[in-house]
């Protein structure tokens, strides 16, 4: 397979208009101009975004024009991929180039901000936000209500009689003018933003009289196969602390391995296919599970911590030893009477009061290794604790309690 079979085929679901099309362009010798955009309505990525940002070095280390786009236009309106209802909340365009800030910061773990060829950062606000009446009016005309209504997610919403604001059904022609304005040859994002994208391919071709391909990539999932993200609630942030992150790469399914060895790794599709095959035949899922966690914390962070977070699971979830585990510290006063409900939601190992609840209903708090001695009905205070205690909440979230 070489590079640009490679390029074009692992760890992508589809290309429009064909991937014939893109191989034809790319063995001409042609040098693309493409992006990726990201909302960013949160200060964290996950290794959901990992998947299109590995993509984007591939394109960049083969010395095509890159660029990582900010939306601090788009994300004022709010995309709705994915999403069952309507945001609750709105971001303001410094709120989004606050965060976008930590979006780059973050995303240069995989792709290159500095030379050689170094990605380009630009903001879709800088156009966006300069669109007058008629622009958009013009934008919205090379577009019909019944071609908006054939995408899914606008369906089910009005099926389930969820509401859809104007706001967001503009969504995908905001996201489409982008590729007007920068004037790119390809867009990559996730298999959620076909609808987008195609509406993109769709505004270069009548304003700019040229083709756009779009490239989707697959979207990563967990055992159940919910997508991995914030949306979701079961995000692995690429800065997780290592020990916390080679515990949730654990944590998920068996049947996700081989599905994160594809696409998160550079492991030789033979070599992922082995290890398919090896499991089909009995052998335990745990031992390639482990290597895919280290070999992830150690792509986000160094092999010393990721040799270290190994090391820390292994004592803490196969032999029990509870010492010298990194988890982060509670400070509290001598006099002081802790919680437990409220603790766990403050220290964000349970994400509401009722969930605390349940888990301290069904055990699953200790302090110390033993079951918390606690009354439920009115969360009173934590039982037996001192300086040093060590609670744990299910199998992979701890906090140490330091009295002061």
């Amino acid at each position: 397979m070489d590079t640009i079979e490679h390029l074009l085929t692992r760890g992508v679901d589809k290309i429009y208009p064909s991937r014939d099309a893109l191989d034809k362009v790319l063995r001409s010798g042609k040098k693309l101009r493409l992006y990726q955009g990201f909302d960013p309505t949160g200060t964290k990525l996950h290794i959901g975004h990992a998947v299109g940002f590995r993509k984007l070095r591939q394109w960049q280390d083969l010395g095509h024009e890159v660029i990582f786009l900010i939306g601090d236009g788009t994300g004022q309106a709010g995309d709705p991929s994915g999403k069952k209802t309507s945001r609750e909340k709105f971001y303001t365009r410094e709120e989004l180039r606050q965060n976008g800030h930590d979006y780059v910061m973050q995303a240069g773990k995989i792709v290159r901000f500095d030379n050689p060829n170094p990605v380009k950062i630009l903001y879709n606000g800088d156009w966006l936000n300069k669109l007058g009446l008629v622009e958009i009016l013009n934008i919205a005309g090379h577009f019909t209500l019944q071609q908006m209504l054939e995408r899914d997610l606008y369906q089910e919403r009005l099926k389930s009689g969820v509401d859809l604001s104007l706001r967001e059904f503009m969504y995908p022609l905001l996201q489409g003018y982008d590729s007007v304005a920068m004037k790119v040859d390809l867009e990559l994002g996730g298999s959620d933003q076909t609808f987008n994208m195609l509406a993109g391919r769709k505004l270069v071709s009548r304003m700019l009289h040229k083709e756009k391909f779009v490239m989707t990539v697959p979207l990563l999932t967990d055992a159940k196969g919910t997508k991995i993200g914030k949306t979701e609630g079961n995000v692995i942030g690429i800065t997780d602390p290592p020990s916390d992150f080679f515990g949730k790469i654990m944590a998920l399914g068996d049947d996700a391995i081989t599905n994160c060895f594809t696409l998160l790794t550079d492991t030789s599709l033979e070599e992922i296919q082995d290890m398919k095959k090896k499991m089909e035949k009995g052998e335990n899922p745990m031992v390639f599970k482990k290597k895919l966690a280290f070999e992830l914390t150690k792509e986000f962070n160094s092999e010393e911590e990721a040799r270290h977070a190994q090391e820390e699971f292994e004592r803490v979830h196969q032999q029990g030893v509870m010492e010298n585990i990194s988890a982060p510290t509670l400070e509290i006063r001598v006099n002081d009477s802790i919680k437990i409900i409220d603790a766990l939601v403050a220290l964000k190992l349970a994400p509401s009061k009722s969930e605390a609840k349940r888990l301290v209903e069904q055990n699953a708090v200790e302090v110390d290794n033993v079951i918390a001695q606690i009354s439920v009905k009115d969360g009173s205070q934590i039982s037996g604790i001192k300086d040093g205690s060590l609670i744990r909440v299910g199998k992979k979230k701890f906090v140490k309690i330091k009295i002061v």
